[in-house]
């Protein structure tokens, strides 16, 4: 006959199953870290950043020096973590705010990453180190109005000029558009999809921002216009060539959105068990109803579940075993639970839950970007299906 270990954990609402007894000291150090940062510069002031479409970028040179930025890079002022603390960050910083994750992915898993892995060395020395500092704000143009899940078929095309590139085109939901100094920017060529680096002030380029949005807007949204922009050849990414080199930093940034919407998740989750607890309906709390229960129940299964998902796809990701296939199955499973979990908690809040003195509306507004941006709910499903089947839903 078995008896209770004298070992089982205590039941912790914020971590039902324990899942961090399955991380390392360091991994915990980092976590905490961030989950600080946050607690402390972010949760105070992103609801008035949310409230006026403000997205803090002076935050940047404090992210840097936390060493979030690029910080699963190696090398050129980048921290060069393990995968598992990259989710780890993502997890904390969405747990603030989509919107800031976002601030982080773009800058370290879209355009940091585009350098390191396809640029030259001189590339890599003149714009990771002040990237990683927060010192230089990066941003990656691919979508465009009329390409977004297709990007073979983005019209924004380079063409050559003597030794130089000319490019002409435009580009959509630009995460950190108008404020970077730097936008990595694909293009068709008669070689094929190409990424040049296209510095802030050159000619001929500019960026203005996407107004009344209702989601990420903590974040600033950009559209990026290049007419006649003349650039150096040393301006390419020269080891990137076709859609390889994008859907590359793709895969990166969606490996971060596996995590960060466990963050989002969590959050709702919070508010609501917290909210049922202290709201008292017909003399006692909202939390002694069974349906709420029910509800509570099922927010922390998904929570759990996310978090447990990620943690794992981590560690392969760590292994080398991670395919961009696993990932599709992760943002797919985790960004739709972390819907569910915010609606629902939404409806536990009752009418204080399209408020922003709680953080429930804010983080269920950004999911529904989340969702759709880095590849939609139902690319990732296809992807998962013709993994499944071996016959490919696309072309």
């Amino acid at each position: 006959m078995s008896t209770p270990s004298t070992k089982a954990a205590a039941l912790r609402p914020e971590d039902y199953l324990n899942i961090d007894g399955r991380l390392s000291d360091e991994e915990i150090a980092i976590r905490d870290v961030v989950r600080s940062f946050v607690r402390d510069r972010v949760e105070p002031n992103v609801a008035e950043w949310f409230e006026e479409g403000r997205s803090p970028v002076d935050l940047m040179k404090e992210l840097g020096a936390i060493g979030v930025l690029g910080m699963h890079l190696e090398g050129y002022g980048c921290a060069g973590t393990s995968a598992t603390a990259y989710g780890l960050a993502c997890m904390e910083l969405e747990a603030g705010d989509s919107g800031i994750r976002s601030l982080v992915s773009v800058q370290g898993s879209l355009a940091m990453f585009a350098i390191h892995r396809w640029g030259s060395e001189e590339q890599r020395e003149r714009w990771l180190p002040p990237m990683a500092a927060g010192e230089a704000i990066g941003c990656f143009g691919l979508t465009e109005p009329d390409a977004g899940s297709d990007p073979g078929a983005m019209r924004t095309r380079a063409r050559r000029d003597g030794t130089d590139w000319i490019l002409n085109g435009q580009k959509m939901w630009i995460t950190n558009g108008s404020v970077a100094d730097a936008a990595v920017v694909w293009a068709q060529t008669d070689d094929g999809i190409r990424g040049f680096i296209v510095p802030k002030g050159t000619p001929g380029f500019s960026a203005q921002d996407i107004k009344k949005k209702l989601s990420l807007r903590a974040s600033v949204t950009s559209e990026l216009l290049l007419t006649d922009v003349r650039l150096p050849a040393d301006a390419m990414l020269p080891e990137a060539k076709g859609l390889r080199g994008p859907l590359s930093c793709l895969d990166e940034a969606r490996y971060g959105i596996v995590w960060g919407a466990v963050g989002a998740a969590r959050t709702c989750f919070l508010s609501a068990l917290s909210y049922a607890g202290d709201r008292q309906v017909f003399g006692k709390p909202v939390a002694s109803y069974q349906i709420q229960q029910q509800k509570l129940a099922m927010m922390s299964l998904a929570v759990n579940r996310s978090y447990l998902l990620a943690l794992h796809l981590g560690r392969m990701k760590d292994d080398g075993t991670l395919r961009p296939e696993h990932v599709s199955m992760g943002k797919l499973g985790n960004v739709n639970d972390a819907l569910d979990v915010a609606r629902s908690a939404r409806q536990v809040l009752g009418a204080n839950g399209i408020s922003l003195e709680y953080p429930v509306i804010r983080h269920m507004a950004n999911l529904e970007s989340v969702v759709t941006y880095e590849g939609t709910a139902d690319v990732h499903a296809l992807v998962v299906g013709g993994a499944l089947t071996g016959i490919s839903a696309f072309r």
